[in-house]
């Protein structure tokens, strides 16, 4: 496998690192990990940019713990 070399910040390095599974694994597997949640597109055409990094927050957001259960949700507005 050929490699190349990539220039991010060093606060991006960091929040990479922390969304990595192991300590043993790549920063190439984790980009194409996070890169498989982005979908190719629908029935409709491909999707916006706009829609991709949503979703990719909103998974980040569910991993980082900045989301309450549905359940919960309930609970709080007495349902």
């Amino acid at each position: 496998m050929s490699v190349t070399t990539i220039q991010i910040a060093p606060a991006t390095r960091q929040k990479l690192a922390q969304l990595k599974s192991s300590s043993g694994e790549t920063y190439d597997g984790l980009i194409n990990k996070l890169l498989s949640l982005v979908p190719e597109g629908d029935e409709e055409g491909r999707y916006t940019h706009a829609f991709r990094v949503g979703l990719l927050q909103a998974r980040l957001d569910v991993k980082e713990g900045r989301v309450l259960p549905h359940e919960e949700v309930k609970r709080r507005l007495g349902l």
